[in-house]
């Protein structure tokens, strides 16, 4: 049997056996790409952000001080019940339980945050998706993408090849980019 590793399923069995199955909250990885993703935003403050793919909220804590209204989501409910307990004194942060392309908040964004998200979708899906949110991004608003360059069975494209798919729309012009052993984070601005 093969299993679909896009699935609520597949990540609701991985919150199950783990209340932080990547270590979002305590690797020196992971809090070091969040730290690197807060420096590498152009402004101070931002009036409306969406971070798909939150996860238990970590990242999403941190947008909450830069922003007067963050809205999250993450295919897992599990995952969502301990974003929200993160979150909980944050009343400026929205977190659902929804999969992309299908359930999206409504509205303009003047930030999205793609973080470790992109190899979870195949590359015409991501092409889509990405055409659909940039529809959603004010004018010279920011779109940043940050994702893992290792390997993974259960990743369908490799961080690199999200940044490229994210590179080739049209309506994004890219202002920073950044190299890390393990990572890169790319920051664009839509036309």
């Amino acid at each position: 049997m093969i299993r679909n590793t896009t699935s609520r399923a597949f990540f609701d069995a991985l919150y199950e056996s783990s209340p932080d199955p990547w270590s979002f909250s305590s690797s020196s990885y992971e809090l070091g790409r969040y730290e690197r993703i807060l420096q590498a935003v152009p402004r101070s403050r931002y009036k409306r952000a969406f971070e798909p793919g939150c996860s238990i909220g970590v990242l999403t804590e941190r947008l909450a001080s830069i922003c007067d209204e963050v809205e999250a989501m993450e295919i897992s409910c599990i995952a969502v019940d301990r974003a929200r307990q993160r979150c909980s004194t944050q009343t400026n942060v929205h977190i659902m339980c929804a999969s992309m392309p299908d359930q999206m908040p409504t509205g303009e964004f003047d930030l999205v945050v793609f973080s470790e998200i992109g190899y979870y979708f195949a590359e015409s899906q991501l092409a889509s998706l990405i055409d659909r949110l940039i529809t959603q991004i004010s004018p010279g608003g920011t779109f940043l993408a940050a994702h893992w360059l290792g390997f993974s069975p259960d990743h369908l494209l490799s961080g690199d090849n999200v940044h490229q798919v994210i590179s080739n729309i049209k309506e994004l012009s890219l202002e920073h980019s950044e190299r890390h052993a393990d990572f890169r984070l790319d920051r664009w601005v839509r036309l």
